[in-house]
């Protein structure tokens, strides 16, 4: 095992300069992984239009750099479109091979609840591709998300039907009183 000296990890708003990275770390986890269920990466320029529509829609857009590189990043958008799902979001969290088990994902997800708190959301969903995806689950778990259940065999890439974990997690004030955003 070799060492591996403490990196210090910065977790900023995301910025136009960081899509060929974060274009970079996405293709490689549809090309290899099994985290989002997309079969081809997306150009830099579909990147963009995402990242445009998350923030549009006034949603929080983070990555996570260590010494001007970027690790990883992560964005809340709408767990469904109705108005009344309204105070629910759906988190995504990809991270850097490279950077993987690192804290890099942690950083991330702790501070993109903290800027959906901000904004008063009531709660978060994960969506976590695999049953088999351990690391997202043990993250998620961490981080007070409680299973809500799978859903078995609802994609099929890499040779092999993939299940998908959902997870939820209260926010703010949670579900305790009625929301305060406005329909949009």
């Amino acid at each position: 095992m070799r060492y591996r000296r403490p990196m210090t990890i910065l977790v900023r708003p995301s910025s136009d300069s960081d899509l060929h990275r974060i274009t970079a770390i996405y293709a490689h986890a549809v090309m290899h992984g099994t985290a989002s269920f997309e079969l081809d990466p997306p150009s830099e320029e579909e990147m963009a239009r995402r990242r445009a529509a998350i923030l549009e829609g006034g949603y929080p857009y983070l990555v996570a750099e260590s010494d001007g590189e970027i690790l990883g990043y992560a964005y809340a958008g709408a767990y469904r479109t109705r108005p009344a799902y309204r105070s629910t979001v759906e988190d995504s969290v990809y991270v850097a091979p490279s950077a993987q088990g690192q804290g890099v994902g942690r950083a991330l997800l702790i501070a993109l609840i903290g800027a959906c708190e901000a904004l008063d959301f009531r709660l978060m969903v994960a969506v976590i591709g695999d049953e088999d995806s351990r690391g997202s689950i043990g993250l998620h778990e961490s981080l007070g998300f409680e299973p809500a259940g799978i859903l078995k065999g609802i994609g099929y890439k890499h040779g092999r039907w993939l299940s998908t974990v959902l997870m939820q997690r209260p926010l703010g004030r949670g579900i305790t009183e009625p929301p305060t955003r406005p329909i949009a």
